[in-house]
């Protein structure tokens, strides 16, 4: 079995046990009427998802990883994803949460910081899930006194 080797931020080196490739995973093919690829065709245009760039400014909360898990779930709900897995990290001294909600329809990121009153989400779906609607529940969980949004389309054919 291989090993690597890792430094870590006291300058150790550990290693670490890779394990052996999975068994390869066989691919449905494209022209195969079962395989759903998820993307979504709207006003002429066919893509992958909708990736919204959201700036919370003036915000309340910021460090309350509670209230963060639970705008996050209840963002996915209201978008209609699916929601797989949260992983969220608190950072010490007020120092705000960052952390992932990792969707069926692809992910909802935040990133804040409490001593400035701002928050990043970064909202990417495909499928028929409705990402924009993530933003009423970042409007009710946080109070932002201001909100910047972009948006991009992923995968543009």
């Amino acid at each position: 079995m291989a090993k690597l080797a890792l430094v870590a931020a006291t300058k150790e080196a550990k290693t670490l046990r890779v394990r052996p490739s999975a068994k390869p995973v066989k691919l449905a093919p494209a022209n195969d009427q079962e395989h759903k690829d998820h993307f979504i065709t709207r006003n002429g245009l066919t893509f992958a998802g909708s990736h919204l760039i959201i700036d919370l400014w003036e915000a309340e909360g910021l460090d309350d990883r509670d209230r963060i898990e639970q705008a996050l779930i209840d963002a996915v709900k209201e978008a209609g994803a699916t929601l797989l897995h949260i992983h969220l990290h608190t950072f010490s001294d007020g120092g705000g949460v960052s952390g992932v909600a990792v969707l069926a329809e692809s992910h909802i990121s935040v990133h804040t910081w409490p001593e400035k009153g701002y928050a990043a989400f970064d909202v990417f779906m495909c499928g028929d899930a409705e990402p924009r609607k993530a933003l009423g529940v970042f409007k009710d969980a946080f109070n932002p006194g201001r909100i910047v949004v972009g948006e991009h389309k992923r995968g543009v054919l």
